[in-house]
């Protein structure tokens, strides 16, 4: 009961930040920047710089299991410019189901194949153990696709990293190819961290708070996930902003402040 009362009373005020100018203000205070704005290292800056490249390697990638040679080549924007090797993999797959029309076939198939990585052992095992020979894992990936009925989308994709070794890497490529999905279809994921779930009010009245930050023409999508590390309050991730309204965050926050030397001038 405590803990749902600690949820009630962070939540107002939760939905007050959200809501004020100051959440998207140019003139907002350091801290408000801090905790909803991210910074950038020089390292990502630099992977930023190099998108060009990164754009041209996933082009390549998707060419590379295409299915339909003798077709007119379709132009296919990327929603979003995602970075790293599993980034340029999931882009490239993106690309390719979209030229096939086949985008929300190839999401369910790919998010069933990961799914069954979680279930089997032994399959999870086949997919990390890189010294299994690559025509053994391509052999094996044909008969689950032939089995499975996947798409020749999937099929060729997941051909493609038995080839290259990357079925290891094949849960976080999924996780960025559903990024790219879910912006095709203009879904924007909310995630809200608690010690216990959020009552159902409370979760239709942070959802119709985001709604309307975001804007028409998208729909946020909540995700609910349980962390009873954070000791009470709220984390609110959406849009590439986290909003930390967590007992434990404001607890740190209180130690540094007391740990500060006092000014003895002001007084």
């Amino acid at each position: 009961m405590a803990f749902a009362n600690r949820i009630r009373s962070s939540l107002p005020l939760v939905t007050k930040i959200l809501k004020s100018d100051s959440l998207s203000a140019a003139h907002g205070s350091s801290a408000q920047r801090s905790v909803l704005c991210p910074t950038f290292t020089n390292s990502e800056v630099q992977r930023f710089s190099n998108h060009r490249n990164a754009k041209n390697r996933f082009l390549r990638l998707s060419k590379n299991f295409s299915t339909a040679p003798g077709k007119k080549e379709v132009k296919v924007k990327v929603p979003l410019v995602l970075f790293g090797g599993s980034g340029n993999y999931a882009s490239a797959l993106y690309i390719a189901a979209v030229k096939a029309n086949a985008l929300e076939k190839v999401e369910s198939e790919i998010l069933d194949i990961v799914e069954s990585t979680k279930r089997s052992p032994t399959f999870s095992q086949f997919t990390k153990d890189l010294s299994v020979p690559a025509d053994t894992r391509v052999k094996a990936i044909n008969e689950i696709s032939a089995q499975a009925k996947f798409s020749d989308v999937t099929k060729n994709f997941l051909v493609l990293l038995s080839q290259n070794g990357r079925l290891k890497n094949l849960e976080t490529i999924a996780k960025r190819f559903v990024e790219l999905t879910m912006a095709h279809k203009g879904e924007v994921k909310a995630i809200v961290t608690s010690v216990i779930p959020l009552p159902a009010v409370e979760e239709k009245e942070l959802k119709e708070t985001l709604q309307e930050l975001i804007g028409q023409g998208k729909k946020v999508i909540l995700e609910q996930k349980i962390d009873p590390s954070i000791l009470g309050g709220l984390v609110v991730e959406f849009d590439k902003k986290v909003f930390d309204m967590s007992i434990k965050t404001r607890a740190r926050q209180m130690e540094r402040y007391l740990r500060e030397p006092a000014n003895l001038d002001s007084l």
